[in-house]
């Protein structure tokens, strides 16, 4: 079984360099260890159609031609512009989740095998035909024996295994490419092949959706104009989830909305505010609010569906970035600056005057001298900036700029004439005037105080296990040199250079000795030397030529 599962790797790693070499890659296959898969007469091809095409339309076409998992992977990399430049980003936006739906037969089985009852005792009508089809699973409509209507998401057979395939796959694929991804400035690719990983396996399980679900129903279960489908735990395992089956229309059929009675301007800021609620005061959003996601109900109210993607944010996140914006209301890019490295998990800027003065072209730009600037104008050039500046925002941030653009792409729609940022300003004075609440100070000071007492309390302790360790002669240092490996490297082969000089110095003196030797029962050759004699020079010349072709290491 091991050697099988390694040859089916072995093909489908062969398989992906094809397709590399197909779309003109060359370069990713022949600079790294990828090439000894492949004899080098493949991929020496010129003059291809293909070509024609920019570096980022080609790594799209790369992506859907391996598949879905790596349509996923590359999905979920286009929330992260802090790794990528923004033209392979809208590359990776483009593409779609597209498979075909597996079969009737396939569905009733996973749903009858998942409740351990008989479809029939379980359901009294099931729709043959899906409501819709992905790479994990697909939505079927249905009714319960107790009369609910509902919808039973199934995942699709086989999932799991082939997921978990295509993760190894690319974790080998990186493996063999890290220096190449190195010269492109990602010098993390493992890091994010495990946050995908935990992500998309997360998806495995429909019972973290539905626990998503639960959550914001109990959140938002006064809120009158939204509507949170109800999850049915007892019948939700891993491979099924069974949920409330809701009906509306998209919230950019417009000529639907209007048909019911509906002022859609009003029907646009409610959808907008429910977001801004959701980002800055809950501080967890529903982090794919698509027009498929997002639907209207014809007495006016709005529907969520699809939880599986979930953006959470800290208190402190919230606050950093509330005052991100507000500062970009004011037009204070040094405000920005400094907002914008709070938010990041560390950063690589080395020089803080040119990120201030990016963010200074950006409010200049959008906020100060054009009346008619969009999120989506400028969340694509906040993007370009953290990743010119190499800012590790955390991804929840990106979903929201994200989430963002898309909600106003949405109201535009609706109301072209609706401005996305005053809607937005309010809640971010809200949240900074709340950062210095007396309830909140207090909150930190307590949480300092803490921090501090419990430093003292147990400093004493520590200083005197140290001093006991030293005492005794227990303490121990551990010192690791970095950057030294060449160094040693060299007075290690040194050491190793001067002991065969040893060995051929003392050769040549010994053979000497022997060879002025006047005993005569020493064997000797037919010149009359002493064959001991003849022994040590032979091995003293082998020892000299071996110094002279040794390999020097690099340094």
């Amino acid at each position: 079984m091991f050697f099988s599962t390694k040859v089916k790797n072995f093909q489908r790693l062969q398989e992906i360099i094809k397709i590399l070499l197909k779309y003109g890659f060359e370069d990713v296959v022949s600079t790294t260890s990828l090439s000894r898969f492949v004899p080098i007469d493949d991929w020496k091809r010129d003059n291809r159609p293909v070509l024609k095409f920019s570096r980022s339309e080609r790594i799209r076409m790369v992506i859907e031609d391996l598949g879905p998992t790596f349509v996923k992977f590359a999905q979920t990399l286009s929330n992260r512009p802090d790794i990528l430049p923004q033209d392979l980003i809208e590359e990776l936006q483009k593409l779609q989740d597209n498979v075909a739906p597996f079969s009737e037969e396939e569905a009733m089985a996973i749903v009858e095998k998942e409740t351990g009852m008989n479809l029939n005792d379980f359901v009294s009508f099931f729709d043959n035909k899906p409501l819709g089809a992905a790479s994990i699973g697909q939505v079927h409509r249905a009714r319960l024996k107790t009369g609910q209507d509902v919808v039973l998401k199934i995942q699709r057979p086989g999932a799991r295994e082939q997921i978990h395939t295509d993760l190894r796959l690319l974790r080998e694929f990186v493996k063999h490419t890290k220096h190449f991804f190195a010269r492109y400035g990602i010098l993390n690719p493992d890091e994010i092949i495990e946050t995908f990983e935990e992500s998309i396996i997360n998806e495995l399980d429909y019972t973290i959706e539905a626990k998503n679900i639960v959550q914001f129903r109990n959140a938002h279960k006064n809120n009158e104009k939204l509507h949170i489908p109800y999850a049915y735990l007892e019948y939700t395992t891993k491979k099924l989830l069974v949920m409330e089956y809701v009906s509306g229309c998209k919230i950019t059929d417009k000529r639907t909305i209007e048909s019911w009675g509906l002022d859609v301007k009003q029907v646009a800021l409610d959808g907008l505010h429910l977001y801004l609620d959701q980002i800055f005061n809950q501080g967890y959003f529903h982090a794919d609010p698509h027009p498929g996601n997002v639907l209207v109900r014809p007495d006016g109210k709005i529907i969520l569906i699809d939880f599986g993607m979930i953006g959470r944010l800290t208190k402190y996140q919230r606050y950093s970035f509330a005052n991100f914006l507000t500062s970009m209301g004011h037009g204070d890019a040094r405000g920005m600056a400094m907002h914008l490295r709070r938010i990041s998990k560390e950063s690589d800027a080395e020089d803080l005057r040119m990120l201030e003065q990016d963010l200074s072209e950006l409010v200049d730009r959008y906020i100060i001298h054009s009346s008619d600037s969009t999120l989506a104008d400028i969340t694509g050039t906040l993007q370009e900036i953290i990743y010119k500046h190499h800012l590790a925002v955390p991804g929840s941030i990106f979903m929201i700029l994200r989430a963002l653009a898309i909600l106003e792409g949405i109201c535009n729609v609706l109301w072209p004439e609706l401005e996305s940022l005053p809607e937005i300003e309010p809640y971010g004075k809200k949240l900074a005037q709340e950062q210095f609440s007396i309830k909140n100070l207090s909150s930190d000071f307590y949480y300092s105080f803490y921090q501090i007492s419990s430093l003292l309390y147990n400093l004493p302790m520590e200083v005197k296990s140290i001093l006991k360790k030293t005492r005794t002669g227990k303490l121990s240092i551990n010192i690791e040199h970095k950057g030294l490996e060449p160094l040693i490297k060299q007075v290690a082969e040194s050491a190793s250079n001067l002991n065969i000089v040893l060995l051929i110095i003392g050769l040549l003196i010994s053979s000497s000795i022997v060879m002025t030797s006047p005993l005569t029962y020493l064997q000797r050759n037919s010149m009359g030397m002493p064959m001991i004699s003849t022994i040590g020079y032979s091995l003293s010349l082998i020892l000299m030529f071996y110094l002279l072709i040794k390999p020097k290491s690099k340094k």
